[in-house]
């Protein structure tokens, strides 16, 4: 008698081979038989006309703070999520001296857009190390697995103070602390390290980043310390304006000490095809012997907005600031009336932001979402094609979108990943060899961004839905969202289903696998927002051997862990 067998499902097994029905028999929260027939077991799950998959492993997300307060893992867990690795882009909160708290919450809020409110609210701290950090994130139970890469932000700051490691070159000595820093945070369990080089990230009070400007030294000195370690992750973020210079000591780093190092790759609309060249690059550095790998999502970064957001084309203007203040359904009512709209329309935007008067006036890069959410609009979609269609003006276009839908649909400004309107682009980076599906971002990006739903738009989308291009198979599909992100980590107890290993699996209706529009939600603590986007056909997720979810709800077993890389890892 087994725990639990899924019974008759289409069987993806996360390592790309072709798809099989059969079923799926768990014990002892390990997986003891994947196809054929099996016997009976205490539970069953009917997957007739269903797949079933590996747990996602996703290892791109920012859930530093939350883990410590909310056991879900949301919105992740409920996108069939089992493993999560977190601490990415340099940004975290250990090792964190008693007076720095609040310089990095500031510093999180700023480049991850988390509510430094609820950041402060949440987080009850009660270490300073790293490894007492993750001794406390051991004590809780979780829905899913987690693992964490140390910050290089927080090690900075630790050794150089809140305000001096912004800029300032390090010394020996303080070279010297950092890497004694990370080797002992790997000794205890952490899964990588990893560091911010763009100045797109920036702290809630405009300040750059610790380890922005690091040199090389800094850098390779760090690799050295993983590699006394034994294990470990380096993982980056950069804008790679000079990328020759980036390279060279990139694949010092992971020739001279064996350590792989990963790099976020996008395409931006300025430099269109330079992701081509660094693909290039990546190539020739591996074929060299260097283990470099690029990290690439599977859809824009696209900024969602909508009547309830911060900033929206209209936001600045006078006639709207005088009803800015009334409840959603008043201002929509009003937003409806010719004399207001007639107003708005003459009026200029009275805002001083660069950044947010420039890319609200961008209406050949501005969409409506809609209901399903299309992720990959055409160019004659654009507002600005949908103006010039009807001879009117974009801004009555835009208005009409805002005050349409009871207010609830979204503008959608897919400025990172979009340059040539369409995903080709992503289709050619997924596929590379020397490419990592991630980029999702759960837990990140509370006001504007909604990926943490990646997972279930790889498989609605490029596994079924697409038709401006060509779609991924589902296998190929599995195995990126699985098996390559685990073994990249070295998690190699975990994507794939395959007898004896740990029994992390999705039952999913694919037929009806669904993205919702996102929504507004108030449920972070001190009462902070968010946006959310929920997903239908999960029948279920299994974390360890435990069903975690049934059709969207918690089942509220938490059979999730830390994982302490170098040991449970191995």
């Amino acid at each position: 008698m087994h725990d639990i067998v899924i019974r008759g499902g289409l069987i993806v097994d996360g390592t790309g081979a072709p798809a099989v029905e059969g079923d799926v028999a768990i014990e002892n929260g390990k997986l003891v038989a994947v196809g054929g027939s099996v016997g009976a077991g205490r539970e069953e799950i009917d997957a007739r006309d269903r797949i079933v998959t590996p747990g996602w492993v996703d290892i791109h997300s920012h859930y530093d703070g939350q883990v410590t307060w909310d056991p879900y893992v949301s919105p992740s867990g409920f996108h069939g999520v089992t493993t999560t690795v977190m601490g990415n882009c340099g940004v975290g909160f250990a090792p964190a001296r008693p007076d720095s708290h609040d310089h990095l919450i500031n510093v999180m809020e700023g480049v991850e857009d988390i509510p430094g409110t609820a950041l402060h609210e949440g987080i009850s701290w009660g270490w300073e190390s790293f490894p007492q950090y993750l001794d406390v994130l051991e004590a809780m139970p979780r829905v899913m697995d987690i693992a964490a890469q140390v910050p290089h932000s927080a090690v900075r700051d630790y050794v150089m103070g809140d305000r001096g490691a912004t800029r300032a070159v390090a010394t020996a000595d303080h070279v010297e602390a950092m890497a004694a820093i990370v080797e002992q945070a790997l000794r205890a369990g952490a899964i990588g390290f990893s560091t911010s080089r763009t100045k797109l990230h920036l702290a809630a009070d405009g300040s750059a980043v610790a380890g922005s400007f690091a040199d090389s030294t800094e850098l390779l000195a760090i690799g050295q310390a993983m590699a006394r370690a034994g294990h470990g992750v380096f993982q980056m973020v950069s804008d790679l304006v000079d990328p020759e210079a980036e390279f060279a000591w990139m694949e010092q780093l992971a020739r001279q000490h064996g350590v792989p190092v990963h790099y976020i790759l996008v395409q931006f609309e300025e430099q269109p095809d330079k992701w081509r060249q660094l693909l290039a690059m990546t190539r020739r550095a591996a074929q060299g012997g260097a283990d470099i790998t690029a990290l690439v999502g599977c859809r824009p970064v696209g900024m969602l907005i909508n009547l309830e957001s911060r900033y929206h084309p209209f936001s600045e203007h006078p006639s709207y600031l005088a009803i800015a203040h009334l409840p959603l359904e008043a201002r929509i009512q009003a937003l409806q009336q010719p004399e207001l709209r007639a107003r708005l329309l003459a009026e200029e935007t009275t805002s001083t932001n660069r950044f947010w008067r420039s890319r609200m006036a961008h209406f050949h890069n501005m969409f409506q979402l809609g209901d399903p959410p299309d992720y990959e609009p055409p160019p004659e979609r654009s507002v600005e094609a949908m103006a010039r269609a009807s001879g009117r003006r974009p801004q009555e276009i835009v208005l009409d979108i805002l005050a349409g839908h009871g207010g609830h649909d979204w503008l959608y400004f897919p400025f990172i990943n979009y340059a040539d309107r369409s995903l080709q682009p992503l289709y050619d980076m997924m596929r590379h060899p020397n490419t990592l599906l991630s980029l999702a971002d759960g837990g990140a990006h509370c006001g504007l961004i909604c990926d943490a739903s990646a997972p279930s738009f790889l498989l609605s989308h490029w596994a079924r839905d697409r038709r401006r291009g060509p779609l991924l198979g589902l296998e190929e599909a599995v195995a990126l969202q699985s098996s390559r992100g685990a073994a990249a980590y070295g998690l190699t107890d975990r994507g794939r289903l395959a007898p004896g290993l740990r029994a992390d699996v999705n039952v999913i209706d694919f037929d009806r696998l669904r993205l919702q529009p996102p929504r507004w939600a108030h449920d972070l603590p001190a009462q902070g927002r968010r946006l959310l986007q929920h997903a239908t056909g999960y029948d279920a997720t299994i974390a360890a051997g435990v069903v975690t979810w049934r059709h969207g709800e918690a089942t509220g077993a938490l059979p999730g862990r830390l994982i302490r890389a170098g040991r449970r890892a191995a």
